[in-house]
């Protein structure tokens, strides 16, 4: 497959995961509104729950990366150690200004999705990309 339609189906396939993760995440974070009225703790209880499964799946299906997992998901925590603090304080900041929570959350995960698959492409699966062996229905091994 050309380099160009791989991107593009590898973008697609991360596109997909990312809305299975993100209705995790507006899931958990309407369930968690319900009982907790501060934004901060909803999202973060909400954004590791769509961290953790958006992860497993683009590493295995998305990258197709035998990569270390705990360096793939250490370099993983260091975006978020990042993102995480930004965008939940500028979250804060516009609760603050009386915008609603569910519109901050929609543009944070968008800001989240273009920027984790940047840094997925380019820095956690660089060159590390389509080397997870699978099995076939018979049970041979594929590269």
């Amino acid at each position: 497959m050309k380099a160009t339609n791989k991107s593009l189906w590898q973008a697609v396939k991360f596109t997909l995961f990312s809305i299975s993760a993100g209705l995790i995440q507006v899931g958990s974070f309407a369930l968690l509104e319900l009982f907790i009225k501060d934004y901060w703790i909803p999202y973060l209880i909400s954004l590791v729950l769509s961290i953790l499964w958006n992860f497993t799946l683009n590493r295995r299906y998305t990258f197709k990366s035998a990569a270390n997992v705990p360096v793939a998901m250490a370099k993983v925590f260091g975006f978020y150690l990042v993102f995480t603090p930004l965008s939940t304080w500028l979250g804060s900041v516009a609760e603050g200004f009386g915008w609603n929570d569910f519109l901050i959350l929609a543009i944070t995960m968008i800001a989240n999705f273009v920027l984790e698959f940047l840094f997925c492409k380019l820095v956690v699966y660089r060159g590390k990309e389509d080397t997870l062996k699978t099995e076939n229905k018979a049970g041979e091994s594929n590269e």
